[in-house]
């Protein structure tokens, strides 16, 4: 079952929609396939090299909850691409990969 709004996840019992965002983005590998996703539709194969061949299981069950919280979805192709909400959180998160760079930046030797 994949999780949903309303359901319980870590760190949260009432399960507030950006407890559920936090969960899924935590999960591992989740930030790493929207990333790839970024530059258009990718298949699964391509898509499980572009991130250092990680288990298929895991990207299978990733991309399984993405698509059905409408983060990920799949082209005529059959090619995963991100949906409008998936590209919309995207956008929300460049500010915090530049924030992450500066950061970075700052405490460098």
């Amino acid at each position: 079952m994949s999780i949903r709004p309303g359901m319980p996840v870590r760190g949260s019992r009432t399960g507030r929609p950006v407890m559920i965002l936090l969960d899924l983005l935590g999960r591992r590998w989740a930030l790493r396939i929207l990333w790839e996703l970024r530059g258009g539709a990718s298949g699964f194969r391509e898509l499980r090299a572009a991130c250092d061949r990680l288990s298929p299981t895991i990207l299978s069950r990733r991309l399984s909850e993405m698509s059905d919280l409408g983060i990920v979805a799949k082209d005529a192709a059959g090619r995963y691409r991100l949906s409008w909400r998936g590209a919309a959180l995207l956008r929300r998160l460049r500010p915090l990969h530049a924030w992450a760079e500066e950061w970075a930046r700052s405490v460098r030797p």
